[in-house]
Order: C-alpha cells, then structure tokens, then sequence
C-alpha cells in the first residue's frame, strides 16, 4: 500500500509542485499585504516555473495576464499590451530571412567554404565548422544553425571514420537532408542510424568526434552573441531597455555588433584551442608548420567535402536573391544610426526615434512573401510561404519574452523595482567590476538548468534597479549578464544546441561537462575583459546616463 502511494505521489509530483509552489508563497502578500509583496509573489512563482518547468515556459509566461489583474497591479488591458513589442517585429523578419536561408540551402554553401578555405586537418577541419556554424548563428536561431551544420559534419566524419572491411558504418547523407532534425530536437533519439555504435578505428578517431561534435554545439552560442537578433536573450535586452529606458538610445546593431564580435572571436578561438587539447592532445605544432603530405584520413575527409561541393551545382538564382537580402538588411542595420555619423534614418528628421532595426527587419521579410522563387515559366510560388514560415518561427519564445516584459512592467508600477534597489544599495561598496563579475556567474550557473530566455527574464527586473541602487551606469551590469545567458554549455538539456548535437551519440554528458566548464570560464573571463576595456568608451560606462533615473541620497552630477 505504502509503495502504491509513493509510486502514485512520484508519477503526480508534478502536479504535486505546480499546486503546492504557490500554497508555500501565499504568506508573502496575505501577510505583508503591499503592491510589492503581491508582485514578489508573481516573480517567485513565475520563477520557479521556469526553472523547474513544470508547466509549458511560454504558458507560465502568461500568468501576469492573470495574477496582475487579481492583484491590483495592472488592468487586463494594460498587461495585454506588454505581450508584443518591437522585439516581436524584428524576430519576424529576421526567422524569414532565416527560413529563406534553410529552404534552398544557402546554408550548406557557406559551410562548405569556410571549410574548404581552412583544410582538412582534423585541427583546422573543426576551426572550419566552428567558425561556419557560428557565422550561422549570428543571423538565424543557434538550434537552426546547429540544424544546418551537423549533417554536413557527420557525413565528413562518417567517411573518416568509415573502416574498409566493416562496410558502411552509419546512414550516409550526401545530400544533406534536414528532414530529421525536427523529430530529433522534439524526441533527442539520433539523427542518423549509426549515432549509439558507430566503428571507431582507434580512441583518437573518437575523440575527434567528440571534439567536433561539441565545438559545433558551443560556436552556435559563441556566434549567437555577436548580434542583436543573434539570439534570443540580446533580443530581449534589447527591448527591456527601450521599455524601462525609453530615452536610452545608445544599443543599435552596429554598437552592439564592435562591442560583441570581439568577444566572440576571442572565445571561439580559445573555445577551439581548449577542445584541441582536451580531446586531442597538446601537440600544437600544426599552428606554424608548413602543409605536408596528407594522410588518409585528411584525404578522405577532402573527397567528401569536394563531393558535396561539386553537387551544389551553380549558385541558384533563390541562393543569390537570398544572399542580397541578407547583405541589404545587414547594410541597413549598421547605417541606420551608427552614431560616430549620421545614418539613413536622418533622412526622416521629423521622425526621429519612428524606425527601429525591427522596420527594417519586417520591411525585407515582408519582400520574400511577395517576390517569385521562379520565372514566368512557371506557377507563381512566392520565395517562402506562411507554412514554411510558421514553422520556424519559435512562437514559445514570443510568448516567453511578453511575459518578461508583462512581468518587468508589474514590478515598476507596483514599486518593486524601487524596492529593490534601496534593498541592494550595501553593494556600492563593492568595486563594480567584482559585482559584475558575481552577477555574470550566478546567471552562468542558473542558465545551465533554465533556459536562456527565461533566465534573462527573471535577472532584467532584478539587475537593473541593482545598477541604479549603487549608482553604475546600467548597460555595465546588464551587457555582460546579457552575453553570461548564453553560456550554457555544461549539459545537453541546458540550450536546444547542445541536445540536437549529443542526440548524433558521439558524445557524454561527462564530456560536455569537463568541456563546458572550461568554456564558461573562457566566455566569463571574455565578457568581464571586453566591459573593463573597449566596453567603456564605446557606451560611456563610466558615467552614470541621464536616460537612468538617480535614486535619493545620490548627486547626479556625480560618475
């Protein structure tokens, strides 16, 4: 009997934990009784949904449209409102120009270049399909980007790897199909039927899996952070500081993009070096010997990559209409406000603050609907249909952000933000850069077991009004926390990445772990380097902005 009950407690606890998380917090405004105990309560409760996930993240983003109301906080109205922004705008256009990009393989050639440009050591072969799936990732989702580029790596490795007399050793994909990408991320069963037993000729042929397999994995996050609609916690800060700082004018693509691409390619080289020496050893004389003669492997490792090159063909005509789209919208992002000039959006004068990278990003999604993939020739098929389109668009994350920004809203209406700020005013005594530093890794260690989005979500209300209570200038503390989201590197559920490459079955979580653990400290030590240095002048981080509101007991003539 007793055993019956805890097995039947075991299969409801979560259920169990959705009833009784609320029951646990219902003192904090029954007792307390104030705008900001109730809004607390939200927070916590939200929270600790998040985390542990026990109901859907974008559905426990839709509490506010509930408890706020009940509350007093906020009208329904009001917080219905919160729910789509311009951020929303921009991933629209930025998932149609990605889902252009997937559909007629615009992706594969990029890849394969940047491949081919660096060689086929097995060195300089995973410096290739880093520095390729990182690119990727710059401009589409890091899961998409990660999506792209594994096929082309496992069949690589299948060839390498292939022994002579045990026949195939796996699912060849010459023609690089994505068909299973989705069924995989949904269920984590391998992509390909040889993931859980394939042949490995000698321990460092596994190794080499394991270190490319991971080095793809962690570049999609590396690149990811590099632009604004890169991923999705940059996207989210983004507007969370329109919506809090409405004067605050100072993040565009172009600034963003000199603050944050250094740090990438800081990271991913160091990320490459480090994956090089975990798995394959210290021998690091490939980096200033001449090329030799290549050995079977390389040669191999050659054909297959020439093969999939010759069978692209000619870049098709949907290849370079894409391509022109994505260099236009790029284009138009850097000249639109760079700051150092006047950008294009002087032209409208009268305008001023109307046009966001979100118009731009719409603007050129909107054209792939409306242009004709094929001659006249042919029926009209629009470049990308709404199908297409709606199935890559990542709807659970519109919906996770509103409830962030729902849930940012709440907090300074209803006092909890000020409330937190006075609370952390003892940290002013503390130098900056060590409050940064242990902001930066409690976010790097609740975003190994919490999404990305949700993670940034939480830390926005909570970091923000810390930065005005010991009066440092917010984007010092909220830049790199920002860019710390996307560090979840030590397990295969932390991100959508990590779980679509270690489905391939070439890795352990053992593996990803020694490996992360020394990424994140690359990737932290990188953040705080790049604030203390050419952070600085580049958004004036050493004064306090007029745009952020100055907190009784302080000058604000003060820096």
């Amino acid at each position: 009997m007793l055993r019956s009950l805890s097995r039947g407690l075991w299969n409801y606890r979560t259920i169990i934990f959705i009833i009784l998380t609320p029951l646990l917090l219902l003192p904090l405004p029954l007792v307390v009784r104030t705008k900001e105990a109730e809004c607390a309560f939200v927070l916590l409760l939200m929270a600790m949904y998040w985390v542990t996930e026990v109901i859907p993240l974008s559905m426990t983003a839709m509490l506010p449209a509930v408890l706020f109301p009940a509350f007093g906080i906020m009208k329904s109205s009001n917080v219905a409102k919160e729910y789509f922004k311009d951020f929303h705008f921009l991933l629209v256009g930025v998932i149609c120009l990605a889902t252009s990009i997937e559909k007629w393989g615009l992706h594969r050639r990029i890849a394969l270049r940047l491949v081919t440009m660096v060689g086929v050591n097995p060195a300089w072969l995973m410096l290739g399909f880093m520095s390729g799936c990182a690119l990727l990732s710059m401009w589409v989702q890091n899961t998409s980007a990660v999506a792209m580029v594994m096929p082309i790596v496992e069949a690589v490795l299948q060839q390498i790897l292939k022994a002579k007399e045990s026949g195939c050793v796996g699912k060849v994909n010459p023609n690089l199909q994505l068909d299973g990408n989705s069924l995989a991320k949904q269920t984590n069963t391998p992509l390909v039927s040889c993931a859980t037993s394939t042949f490995y000729t000698r321990d460092g042929d596994l190794m080499m899996c394991k270190a490319m397999c991971i080095g793809i994995a962690y570049s999609s996050n590396i690149g990811g952070i590099s632009t604004l609609p890169g991923t999705s916690p940059n996207l989210i800060f983004s507007e969370y500081l329109n919506q809090i700082y409405p004067d605050c004018n100072c993040i565009n693509f172009g600034n963003w993009l000199l603050m944050c691409l250094p740090i990438s390619v800081i990271m991913l080289f160091l990320t490459w070096i480090w994956l090089y020496w975990l798995f394959l050893g210290s021998d690091f004389k490939f980096l200033w010997q001449c090329k030799g003669e290549q050995s079977e492997k390389e040669k191999a490792a050659r054909k297959v990559i020439e093969d999939e090159c010759k069978s692209l063909g000619a870049m098709s005509a949907q290849e370079i209409f894409t391509g022109t789209v994505f260099l236009l919208m790029v284009l138009l992002w850097l000249t639109r406000s760079p700051g150092f000039m006047p950008g294009w959006a002087s032209f409208f004068p009268h305008h001023s603050g109307y046009i966001t990278d979100a118009t731009v990003a719409l603007l050129l999604g909107l054209v792939f609907f409306i242009v004709p993939a094929y001659g006249p020739d042919r029926k009209y098929e629009a470049m990308i249909s709404w199908e297409e389109f709606q199935a890559s668009m990542p709807w659970k994350v519109a919906l996770l952000v509103g409830g962030g920004f729902a849930l940012a809203e709440g907090a300074k209406v209803s006092g909890l933000s000020l409330w937190v700020a006075e609370l952390l005013k003892p940290l002013g005594d503390l130098p900056v850069l060590a409050t940064v530093a242990v902001a930066c890794i409690i976010v790097t260690t609740l975003t190994e077991v919490a999404s990305n989005a949700a993670t940034i979500t939480i830390f926005l209300p909570i970091l923000s009004p810390l930065a005005e209570a010991i009066h440092v200038n917010p984007l010092y503390v909220l830049i790199p926390t920002t860019l710390c989201t996307s560090f979840s590197f030590l397990l295969p559920v932390s991100n959508p990445p990590n779980a679509v490459v270690f489905s391939y079955g070439h890795i352990t979580i053992m593996d990803m772990v020694k490996a992360g653990i020394g990424v994140n400290v690359i990737g932290l030590l990188a953040v705080l380097l790049a604030v203390a240095t050419w952070g600085i002048p580049l958004f004036s981080l050493d004064t306090y902005p007029d745009w952020a509101p100055v907190l009784p007991g302080f000058n604000s003539t003060l820096p």
